[in-house]
């Protein structure tokens, strides 16, 4: 009896296993940047298009001034059209970035996502420092040029500024002699919006250089953060944790 097998066929025109989904090209990127954009600010795309067929016209005309030849006008509106490109892609980049601020605005951790986006030497530690677990208050930290910053997020600026200053005090006994400068990110008075963290960060003096940066960050895991340090057991408040003094006295 001949057995029929109603199974794809395994050989070299069998059916392959399926494939792992390709990852987003660089031009697909580019299209979901935009889209970002052009979803907060409908005028960026014809603000973008004016920048790169203005410079073209001004680099066309340029070169009828200057050459007053068809291959030095070209060249001219060449060199026009490629500074329009540029231009339209730094707009582009800063209209994403408005935009993703914005989406971000209220959300916890979104000065930490702020700050990792600073570049120029800083390192940004990926999980806060310090919360607070009832009102959920945080503390991220990211090490530069400049030395450790703290920047503070949360409600309440008071209880910021507690939490951010105990931090400070244990930052400081751990690294002494570096500069421990605290910030706080948000939208009221004495916070810092989150468009201006980087550039607050690059104006701050530089003190270290790239080697005093990473032992800096040696000495700084002796801190740790929330990923690193050991997990509070449920059901424990640590605010409320009284020691047992029948242990203390003895038996």
């Amino acid at each position: 009896m001949s057995t029929n097998s109603e199974s794809p066929r395994k050989g070299l025109f069998g059916r392959k296993k399926d494939r792992a989904p390709k990852k987003n090209g660089r031009i697909q990127q580019m299209r979901q940047v935009f889209d970002l954009a052009r979803k907060h600010n409908p005028a960026s795309a014809w603000l973008m298009a004016a920048a790169l067929v203005g410079l073209t016209l001004v680099g066309v005309l340029v070169g009828l001034l200057v050459s007053g030849g068809v291959f030095g006008t070209i060249l001219w509106g060449i060199s026009g059209l490629l500074a329009g490109a540029v231009l339209a892609m730094f707009m582009l980049g800063r209209y994403a970035e408005t935009a993703a601020f914005d989406q971000m605005r209220g959300q916890p951790g979104a000065i930490g996502a702020v700050l990792n986006t600073a570049r120029r030497g800083w390192l940004m530690e990926e999980q806060p420092i310090a919360v607070d677990p009832r009102t959920q208050e945080m503390v991220f930290r990211t090490t530069g040029r400049a030395g450790v910053v703290l920047v503070g997020e949360g409600r309440s600026r008071h209880k910021v500024t507690k939490l951010l200053d105990k931090e400070k005090r244990r930052h400081e006994k751990v690294v002494r002699g570096v500069p421990v400068h605290t910030f706080q990110g948000g939208e009221n008075d004495g916070q810092i919006p989150m468009q201006n963290l980087t550039k607050t960060l690059y104006k701050l003096p530089k003190r270290l250089n790239k080697a005093e940066i990473l032992a800096v960050r040696n000495r700084l895991t002796g801190i740790g953060s929330l990923a690193t340090r050991p997990p509070i057991p449920k059901g424990v408040d640590p605010n409320n944790i009284r020691p047992d003094r029948r242990s203390l006295r003895g038996r």
